[in-house]
């Protein structure tokens, strides 16, 4: 895939952890653990030590950057010593996950409850039960939702509706349904 003009400090949130050209910058909320950066950097990403991102253990940049580049979920990111950021993948690709999130690659714009928020990686909640909606919190897996079918509102908590929240107007004055 063809790279598009980097974003920039657009994508650096989260907790930064430094190392020798490169800082990774950690974002716990967007974090459904994955684990492609411990697989693929076992002695740099360590979950079960602290602090978790050693980035002391492997003196290529470059490949620490390759492997955040994985994290599919866009929790992890990074900032080059160089200057170089991360750029987007083109085209812009959808994957429904089974069962899971919506994951999404490429030069993104997500409107949170926050504003807008530019992205290169981001996995979406389908569920609707997230607690970090649009992100995916991995709650889907906690209800039990599968992609192949309807997820009651009571399990997804968006049962109650104030006057003038439904979307598909059911129970309004004049419903004739």
């Amino acid at each position: 895939m063809t790279p598009v003009p980097p974003l920039g400090d657009d994508l650096l949130r989260g907790k930064a952890y430094t190392g020798d050209g490169v800082t990774v910058y950690y974002d716990a909320p967007r974090c459904v653990h994955v684990a492609n950066c411990v697989r693929g950097l076992p002695e740099v990403f360590r979950p079960r030590e602290r602090p978790w991102i050693q980035l002391w253990n492997e003196a290529d940049a470059g490949q620490v950057a390759q492997v955040v580049r994985t994290c599919p979920t866009g929790a992890l990111h990074y900032a080059l010593a160089n200057g170089q950021a991360e750029a987007p993948e083109v085209p812009t690709t959808i994957t429904p996950v089974p069962d899971g999130p919506l994951a999404m690659r490429g030069d993104l714009r997500i409107q949170t409850q926050g504003g807008e928020q530019r992205e290169v990686r981001a996995a979406l909640c389908r569920c609707g039960a997230s607690g970090n909606k649009p992100f995916c919190d991995g709650t889907h897996a906690k209800i039990s939702w599968k992609s192949g079918g309807a997820t009651s509102p009571e399990v997804r908590g968006d049962d109650e509706h104030g006057e003038g929240q439904r979307a598909d107007g059911a129970g309004q004055e004049g419903d004739r349904r």
